[in-house]
């Protein structure tokens, strides 16, 4: 899902792509944009050589994991078209009984949290876009990722919940994944702890810890290149304590600490990719301005209804809310 200002000119730099930018920045008051067409010849090239994604038997890989859902009645997902079991494959480098497993685990994950799926009204969450806690830019990394940040230190837990948190997340990755060129080249969270207490740490239970786990390695067909931990204290070390037993070895292998050291963070992350607060050159973007433009978008309402999520008719432009209307859509 190409979340952007503007359509950026050709391929280059999340969850995660190669697209280059426009010289000129937008404007804090960007549109969402979904990237639905079929990926460019170089990102083709890259998820045959990364991902084992040969374009000469991709139709066998998806035929035979299609077969593997029917047999083993493990699942049964509302959709089994090429476009939605390709997403799990690139997930798990083009085998198909891994991307069995990778598909049970995803429908298992919403059977038992359906608090985080159920009647979910999207623009519900403008408050933790308010609070500034997470941001979707409409830029990517150097590499064409797409990044998503949280800076925890704006939390407050008794006006957020962690069920909130989960949400925003949720639907993040569920739009990003509509890209194809994020489906290859996966995506990066940034984690910004300044600030961060005990009312805090107190959240972070086991089980959330673990949903949390679930949620970035083994249940969603997304491939989180890198987790970038920042300004991060002692707190966050008791708070990680729960997490590491939790990680596999190839996880842990892809979170970098940085402390307060930003020149550490531009190792990874090119400075022109950050926002000024990182020592970047961009504003700031709030996640209200990307969700409220959901509402002004056809394309993208159409995608978010397509997911599950909900449309108060007030809540869209007239426009959207008659199109979807007329090609059989219902917002709730």
């Amino acid at each position: 899902m190409n979340f952007c200002s503007r359509r950026y000119a050709a391929c280059a730099p999340t969850f995660v792509l190669l697209f280059v930018l426009r010289a000129e920045m937008p404007t804090p008051d960007y549109c969402v944009e979904l990237d639905l067409g079929d990926p460019p010849t170089e990102l083709i090239e890259y998820a045959q050589q990364h991902l084992g994604e040969d374009p000469n038997t991709r139709l066998q890989a998806i035929y035979e994991l299609r077969e593997m859902i029917y047999e083993r009645g493990e699942c049964t997902p509302p959709r089994m078209d090429d476009d939605f079991l390709i997403k799990f494959l690139r997930a798990r480098q083009f085998i198909p009984k891994r991307a069995h497993r990778l598909i049970v685990n995803y429908y298992k994950f919403r059977e038992d949290n359906p608090e985080l799926f159920d009647n979910i009204f999207p623009l519900d969450l403008r408050k933790i876009g308010d609070a500034s806690v997470i941001a979707v830019p409409p830029y990517r990394d150097q590499d064409g990722r797409r990044l998503l940040f949280y800076r925890i230190g704006c939390w407050n837990p008794k006006v957020i919940s962690v069920e909130d948190l989960f949400k925003a997340t949720i639907m993040a990755l569920e739009l990003g994944l509509l890209e194809q060129r994020s489906q290859i080249l996966g995506g990066v969270a940034v984690f910004d702890l300044e600030n961060i207490g005990t009312q805090h740490a107190w959240q972070v239970t086991p089980s959330v810890a673990s949903k949390m786990v679930k949620l970035m390695v083994s249940c969603f067909p997304v491939t989180t290149y890198a987790i970038h931990i920042i300004n991060h204290s002692w707190m966050f070390d008791k708070i990680y304590n729960i997490f590491k037993p939790l990680l596999n070895p190839a996880m842990r292998s892809r979170i970098y600490f940085h402390g307060h050291d930003l020149s550490s963070l531009h190792k990874h992350i090119s400075p022109g990719h950050l926002p000024e607060r990182y020592g970047g050159t961009w504003p700031d973007y709030s996640y209200t301005v990307w969700l409220n433009s959901l509402k002004k978008n056809y394309a993208v309402a159409k995608e978010v209804i397509n997911y599950g999520y909900n449309f108060r008719e007030e809540e869209l432009d007239p426009e959207v809310a008659k199109q979807l209307k007329d090609n059989g859509f219902k917002l709730y």
